[in-house]
């Protein structure tokens, strides 16, 4: 019997799904209200319905796992905060386009032949046709692959694992395929899900990470949260009181060993210097501050063997030296104050750090969230800088990191990624979700990640995703620890989202190979 108000069911059990995100972690709440979907879409009578189902799931599931996204705009005093709520549910409206999608291919091919019952091939063919949507997700119109549905797995790190190999868009596909064995079982079709749960079983135990010591030798990483928040920015105070909290929390006593001071890699949260770093700029511009003292000021917390990742913000001129753009910039700083390297963010917020078709909503009265009336210029792309004393480091800025398959240099891997953030924007989840990402990165990459954020949640992670040490929110502290070793390139790491579309096709060929040996 078909369940009634197949509408409204769809609508609540997208916004429940979202529970199974962080910060909540309700995965097996996730798995039941895919299953759900499954089921709400076999049941539709035609392509549209089962198209505005999808849709639906969609609208609830992003209006409340983007939820945080209202909270930027309690900072932004050119547009009033409650557009925030509907920043959100317009977000939503267009990203429940992708999960149609994907449940309206389900209906249309996953229904083979003049089969109507439902079976394993039009599970499998909702699995690809997510991975296939997601995906896109993830690149079209910039791209917004926020919450993938693999990241669920966290929880269960052997299963999170497995993304080392197939990447995070095929681990949502094959998610979609375990939640409709639920669906299947309550048919009394129990073969797929005593298969799934024999996988998924074998996969937390036989793929769970082992705990390994760091290298010997291994230089110190330190991760620094001076839990200074948005309202600072707005009240004025930020860029002494951040300078002030950032070296005190640098400038601890270095271990010492034998052999002199173990070199420490020390990692500041995005943009937190909100003084200019960089000599070269027309004279006018230096009236706010010295940048020879900003970064002898920094040096002054360093060991003879420290570098210092430093978030900033780099200016843009033009042959006319009038100011072009800004740019989210991370500056290697050593302990003689030498600019060691520079790493400009490239994949920009739009809306966030510039204003699409500024000349048109600008007289509207839109605003960018970040504060300031210049846009930022985006960097080349994925880049790893070479520190002396810690070999290649990757960079990956703020929401850089959410990007699955865009985070490394292929032609230079690192051995470690840095990935500054600023969180304080984004209330009680979106800070959870977005370390959850982080780490999703670092099982597919098989790179350890440092994360630093001015409020929470800052972390050191190991290659296999898990955190080897942390700063919760609202907490001023500093995290040290030996570096994590990297671990050799994973599948993933070499073919990148090629897994996901090879995934897709297997999950296709076996949607077909069924009903035909089933004959």
């Amino acid at each position: 019997m078909p369940l009634p108000r197949p509408r409204l069911i769809a609508l609540v059990a997208g916004a429940a799904s979202a529970t199974a995100f962080a910060p909540l972690d309700w995965w097996v709440v996730g798995l039941l209200c895919i299953a759900a979907l499954l089921r709400l879409t076999l049941e539709a009578p035609t392509l549209g319905q089962a198209l505005l189902r999808g849709w639906l799931f969609g609208l609830g599931h992003f209006t409340v796992g983007n939820n945080w996204i209202q909270h930027a705009f309690t900072y932004q005093d050119k547009m009033p905060p409650v557009l925030g709520y509907f920043a959100v549910v317009l977000l939503a409206l267009y990203l429940a386009v992708y999960p149609a999608i994907a449940l309206g291919l389900a209906w249309r091919f996953g229904r083979l032949g003049t089969l109507r019952k439902p079976g394993l091939p039009f599970v499998l063919v909702a699995g690809a046709a997510w991975i296939v949507t997601e995906y896109l997700r993830g690149v079209l119109f910039t791209g917004y692959p926020w919450n993938p549905l693999g990241v669920i797995w966290l929880p269960l790190p052997g299963v999170a694992q497995i993304a080392n190999w197939t990447g995070t868009y095929a681990l949502s596909g094959l998610t979609v395929v375990a939640a409709g064995t639920l669906y299947l079982a309550t048919l009394r079709s129990y073969r797929p899900l005593v298969a799934a749960v024999v996988i998924a079983s074998a996969a937390a135990i036989l793929l769970h990470p082992a705990i390994t010591p760091p290298p010997a030798g291994a230089p110190l990483v330190r991760v620094l949260q001076p839990n200074i928040g948005q309202e600072t920015v707005v009240a004025g105070t930020y860029a002494e009181k951040a300078m002030r909290e950032l070296t005190r929390l640098s400038n601890d006593t270095a271990t010492i060993l034998p052999g002199g001071p173990v070199p420490r890699l020390i990692a500041w949260p995005e943009g937190t210097v909100d003084y200019w770093i960089e000599d070269g700029y027309p004279p006018e511009w230096y009236s706010r501050n010295d940048p020879r003292a900003v970064r002898e000021r920094i040096a002054m917390t360093l060991g003879p063997k420290d570098v210092a990742l430093i978030g900033g913000t780099g200016l843009l001129f033009g042959s006319d030296k009038q100011l072009d753009a800004a740019s989210n910039s991370v500056f290697a700083i050593d302990a003689a104050g030498t600019i060691r390297g520079r790493y400009d963010k490239a994949h920009l917020v739009p809306y966030g750090e510039y204003l699409p078709m500024r000349s048109i909503l600008q007289p509207l009265g839109l605003s960018r969230l970040v504060m300031g009336d210049v846009d930022y210029a985006p960097g080349p792309g994925p880049q790893t800088l070479d520190v002396p004393g810690f070999g290649k480091v990757g960079m990956q800025i703020c929401y850089e990191i959410i990007f699955s398959g865009q985070t490394v240099d292929p032609n230079n891997r690192p051995a470690i990624l840095f990935n500054p953030s600023n969180d304080a924007w984004f209330g009680a989840w979106g800070p959870p979700q977005h370390l959850a990402q982080a780490r999703m990165r670092a099982i597919e990459e098989g790179l350890p990640i440092l994360r630093s954020t001015p409020t929470g949640i800052s972390a050191i992670i190991d290659a296999h995703g898990r955190i080897v040490a942390s700063a919760g929110m609202g907490e001023a502290k500093a995290i040290e620890a030996p570096m994590p070793a990297a671990l050799p390139p994973t599948l993933f790491a070499r073919l990148g989202n090629w897994t996901a579309w090879l995934v897709a096709g297997l999950l296709l060929l076996c949607a077909i190979a069924i009903p035909r040996f089933a004959r």
